[in-house]
Order: structure tokens, then C-alpha cells, then sequence
């Protein structure tokens, strides 16, 4: 059943005004270096005090306006609700750049029912954008609505991705450039600052569901590498390696990319 617009549209102040403050929070923590408490959660996955700072306000904020729905963020306990709706939160997406005091992290907030998204927003506050969008009602950075690339070769395409793992597209002529944060990564991509994202590893939900509809409403497309569409907040919170571009260019990489992509030694 598809989700009212009213309905979507209240839910998406919601999380643009959660994500605004939120970003507000963290950045009285930006530039602290050294002096910022950090620890790794598990080896190669860093959290920090902004991290479990902003997951503690954002729950707060988000279910006291909704206590029936549930919750599922990368830094705290997964709760049910009872409405089958679903906020899917990053406290922090790129953490590692957050505490070495580059601005390529989010905040990255979305609403999810019957596995898609319908309502997101993704803050960037050390770049001053608020990225928004409701399921069938586009998607905009600070108000302004966002169209994906035209792009439609391999060669000439800006990628975001690792650029030390994506040796196969730079050969036919692909610019690979890296940014720590997924969900900034598929931000980038609806705004046409980049043309499309190619992963080589599996991500998370809480990386991936705020940017897959942002890039959706952008008009663009998100699937695995075999081109089928992504579904959220499951029994499983562990998705495939996203490619997210527009429709021609995605079709492309999709063919290019067909089976395991190769990393670079």
C-alpha cells in the first residue's frame, strides 16, 4: 500500500529537523582531534563520543514524536514499535573523516515501510547541506530540487567509490574519487556532483536506505550488482555492494561490472 504524501511529508520535517539539530550537536565536537574520546567498536570501525551523542538525541527526538515506530541505528539497540514503520539512523556516517577533521560525514536519517524508504534526509554540516526527499515528491538540498547526471559513458564519469579498488573503470576512462561516507557518496550522486557510486563491499542499511531514496526521487537508481533493488529493515541489516547512478549510466556499470568486481592490487 503506498504510504499517504501527507502522511510522508510530515514524517520528512521530522527527520529534517532532527538531522539540522543533530549536525548542529556534532559540530561542537568537529576539530577536537586527539582531544575527541574515540574508540573502535571492532577492528577498522571507529565510533566517537559525537557518535553516541548524536544516536542518544536522535532517538529521543525521533521516538518521542513517534513512539510507535521502531528503530534501527548503527550505535544503539534495534527496537520493533508497533506500526511497521521504521526510522533507520547513522548517528555519523564517516566517522574515520569526522575525527580527522574533514567534512566528508552525515548525519543520515530515513523513515522506512515495507522495506523502502519514504521519507530521508541527510545533513552535511561541516558543508552547510541539508539533503531531503519523500517518496513521490523528489528530493532537494537546501530547498533546491535535484536532478542525477545525464551522464550516459563509463569514460568521462565522475565515481565515487575507493579509488585504489575500482582499477577495472578508471581503465576505460572513469574518474574515481573517495569520500569516507556512503550515504554523503549517494547525496553526491543525486545532486549530480558526481555521477554515480560504485561499492565493492557489503554495506549496512543504516549506510544506505536516506541516500537510496534521495537518488530515487533524483531520478536516478540504486540496486546490487545484479541490478536488483534494495530492501530495509528486515531480518537482515547487511546489504550487497550498491552501484547508484542515473538510469543509463547505472545500466552501464551494471554491464561492465557483472560478477565479482575485481579490486586493484
Amino acid at each position: 500500500m503506498r504510504f499517504p504524501l501527507a502522511d510522508a511529508s510530515a514524517d520528512l520535517d521530522l527527520l529534517a529537523g532532527a538531522a539540522r539539530d543533530a549536525g548542529h550537536l556534532v559540530m561542537d565536537y568537529f576539530g577536537e582531534g586527539a582531544r575527541l574520546k574515540h574508540w573502535e567498536k571492532r577492528p577498522g570501525d571507529p565510533v566517537s563520543a559525537a557518535d553516541i551523542a548524536a544516536d542518544a538525541f536522535l532517538k529521543d527526538t525521533l521516538l518521542n514524536a513517534r513512539p510507535d515506530y521502531g528503530w534501527l541505528s548503527e550505535e544503539s539497540r534495534a527496537e520493533p514499535g508497533s506500526s511497521g514503520r521504521i526510522f533507520v539512523v547513522d548517528p555519523i556516517d564517516g566517522t574515520r573523516a569526522f575525527i580527522k577533521g574533514r567534512t566528508d560525514f552525515c548525519i543520515s536519517l530515513a523513515m522506512v515501510e515495507n522495506g523502502q524508504p519514504v521519507a530521508a534526509a541527510i545533513c552535511a554540516p561541516a558543508r552547510g547541506e541539508l539533503y531531503t526527499g519523500v517518496r513521490g515528491g523528489g528530493s532537494r538540498r537546501n530547498g533546491e530540487r535535484l536532478q542525477v547526471s545525464a551522464q550516459a559513458a563509463i569514460a568521462g564519469a565522475k565515481l565515487l567509490g575507493d579509488a585504489g579498488r575500482l582499477g577495472d573503470l578508471r581503465a576505460i576512462g572513469a574518474e574515481t574519487i573517495h569520500i569516507n561516507s556512503v550515504a554523503l557518496r549517494l547525496a553526491l550522486t543525486a545532486s549530480a556532483d558526481a555521477d554515480g557510486l560504485v561499492a565493492v563491499r557489503p554495506k549496512n542499511d543504516w549506510d544506505l536506505a536516506a541516500g537510496d531514496l534521495i537518488v530515487t526521487e533524483a531520478g536516478g537508481r540504486l540496486s546490487s550488482p545484479e541490478g536488483t533493488s534494495l530492501r530495509y529493515a528486515g531480518a537482515e541489516h547487511r546489504q550487497p555492494a550498491p552501484i547508484a547512478a542515473g538510469p543509463a549510466l547505472h545500466a552501464l556499470l551494471l554491464q561492465q561490472l557483472a560478477g565479482p568486481i575485481k579490486e586493484s592490487p
